[in-house]
């Protein structure tokens, strides 16, 4: 298997987080870095090893020592950004939200399979041991009737907003708000265990800014239902769940730490596993694999997926009356 060198879109803390998990990874290797300011880009790059720096972007699409790229840019900018490294034959891999909405993702996967290249969303929780071990485990619980999921965390910078100072996270114009920064982590699951639910409702709680500070929605399926809360303005300590007919599956947070069966004759069973701490290493290693067994789809993390991710939150949006300027390009 072959090493892959990276260029990497981005200099906030995610990419820290990245980086530390990346830099562990043996085919994994940092060339580049680009940010609108040529010196951040040399400061950031310059801590993690990469040797080359760009604060233009076409320039870095097409520079010949890339052979990847990681995105962590503002949503807003997902789609265009990717769309110019994807005709530049680069692999992507695109931070969640894969963009603001379905046109843009449609847009992304065609210009991916256009160029013969991959397009993989980087969403971590699909891709870990523990939610495979559910995937693996699922049938246990016989009929599975409702699936739960919350992801309420009160956020940093909300504080800030408080102050009166809005930060990247609460900005409409970047296609932002708590559904796409982390109620996003509570659709993904639902859709890889289950599919795409028939119907949702929702509600949402707005801040002034424009942008959603929470909100829940309702799936239904046929039988069986879901319900997902997610917050950038409260913590909630609630376990995930999936309940069955026969038992059910209680995971102790959205990062799925820690899983166990609880079988109706009250029997335990718990079918985690140890994971790594920084768990952004498997979605680099399951983009970095599909790389090299020549793939050009993730089936852990698909094209189906990302779309059906998105649609249900646009139309999670239309139900709440979220809107972003990306929607109307």
């Amino acid at each position: 298997m072959n090493k892959i060198k990276f260029g990497i879109i981005g200099t906030g803390k995610i990419v820290d987080n990245f980086l530390d998990a990346a830099l562990t990874h043996d085919k994994f290797e940092l060339v580049a870095v680009y940010s609108r300011d040529i010196k951040k880009a040399e400061e950031f790059g310059s801590k993690y090893g990469a040797t080359k720096f760009f604060d233009n972007l076409d320039v870095f699409a097409r520079c010949g020592d890339i052979d990847a790229v990681y995105i962590a840019s503002p949503n807003s900018f997902h789609a265009s950004q990717a769309i110019l490294c994807l005709e530049n034959k680069k692999h992507v891999l695109c931070e969640k939200p894969m963009a603001s909405n379905k046109i843009e993702v449609k847009q992304m996967i065609e210009k991916a399979q256009e160029n013969g290249v991959l397009l993989m969303e980087a969403m971590r929780i699909t891709v870990l041991p523990n939610f495979l071990k559910v995937k693996e485990n699922l049938h246990k619980i016989g009929k599975v009737r409702r699936y739960f999921a919350s992801y309420c965390q009160y956020s940093s910078r909300y504080d800030k907003y408080k102050e009166g100072i809005v930060l990247n996270a609460f900005k409409r114009e970047l296609s932002n708000g708590a559904l796409m920064d982390i109620g996003v982590y509570c659709i993904h699951p639902m859709i890889s265990l289950f599919g795409k639910p028939n119907g949702v409702v929702s509600q949402a709680v707005f801040l002034e800014s424009g942008v959603d500070g929470q909100g829940s929605a309702m799936f239904s399926y046929e039988g069986a239902s879901g319900m997902i809360m997610y917050s950038k303005i409260s913590d909630s300590k609630l376990p995930l769940e999936i309940q069955g007919e026969e038992g059910t599956i209680i995971i102790d947070n959205i990062l799925f730490n820690s899983v166990k069966i609880v079988y109706r004759d009250g029997r335990e069973e718990v079918i985690s596993i140890k994971q790594r701490d920084n768990d952004m290493y498997y979605e680099l290693d399951e983009f970095i694999n599909v790389i090299n067994s020549n793939e050009r789809e993730s089936m852990k993390n698909s094209y189906k997926n990302s779309l059906m991710a998105i649609e249900l939150m646009d139309k999670i949006r239309n139900q709440i009356g979220l809107e972003y300027p990306a929607d109307f390009k």
